[in-house]
């Protein structure tokens, strides 16, 4: 892990940008953390949206300084094929399928979802790994783990795959391959599944019976009516709650 850049917000949270691997990304931690390794905090794993890091930082900088109210430190890392990571042309044909589907008001095939989103999880999750790995060398950091985000499939995987994660937030709002309802029913962590009811690109019933599928014995779903970008202040604190129960 290289840090590339470092700075304070608000006094009370220490910025790091870094790269791993040739993947960027941002460490969050509080104050309290930077000013006494001998007591390290937990950390949460933010899911960044597909648009890159860098259209998504306000919303994720406001996430991490939530998480750092809470006592946490929190990370993400740059998507595959976003932001500057390099594009493969598959992909973009995919992409393109996708928005002339969307566009003529067709339905998106199981072949189009597969395509756009099994190799992103692939690719994904052993990135999250690796970058769990370096971020839990770091003395400030120590335990348990979160994950908050999506893409769905990504967090779906991850809870499924990494032991080190005690509880997970899944927002619910992008397309599901079939594939990852039976990798759902491995999920066995508290998970508390974020469902905006109206998400206009979103498949309502795919992500109930995701969340019917998934194995563990606590599990919550928090649906709230309004399109993608509608959730309201109110379901993120319940989620925050979620976590602070989980890794305090």
């Amino acid at each position: 892990m290289h840090f590339t850049s470092e700075r304070r917000l608000d006094d009370a949270v220490l910025e790091r940008e870094f790269t791993l691997g040739g993947v960027p990304g941002i460490l969050w931690t509080p104050a309290s953390a930077s000013a006494s390794v001998s007591a390290p905090v937990p950390l949460v794993l933010i899911g960044p949206p597909p648009l890159g890091l860098r259209k998504s930082y306000p919303r994720l900088a406001d996430r991490a300084r939530h998480a750092a109210a809470d006592g946490f430190a929190a990370a993400t890392i740059e998507l595959p094929e976003c932001g500057d990571r390099p594009r493969r042309p598959a992909t973009e044909q995919v992409r393109a399928d996708l928005r002339r589907a969307l566009e003529a008001g067709e339905p998106v095939t199981d072949e189009i979802i597969d395509a756009l989103i099994l190799p992103l999880v692939d690719t994904s999750v052993p990135e999250w790994q690796t970058a769990l790995d370096a971020l839990l060398s770091l003395p400030e950091i120590g335990g348990p783990v979160g994950y908050a985000g999506g893409v769905i499939s990504i967090g779906t995987r991850l809870a499924a795959v990494e032991p080190r994660i005690s509880a997970a937030v899944l927002f619910a709002g992008s397309f599901v391959p079939r594939a990852m309802y039976e990798e759902a029913r491995r999920v066995t962590i508290p998970l508390h599944v974020m469902l905006q009811w109206d998400d206009e690109g979103n498949d309502r019933q795919a992500a109930l019976e995701l969340f019917d599928a998934f194995g563990s014995r606590e599990k919550t779903l928090h649906a709230n009516m309004g399109g993608h970008t509608g959730v309201p202040r109110s379901a993120g604190e319940e989620a925050a709650r979620f976590l602070a129960r989980h890794l305090k």
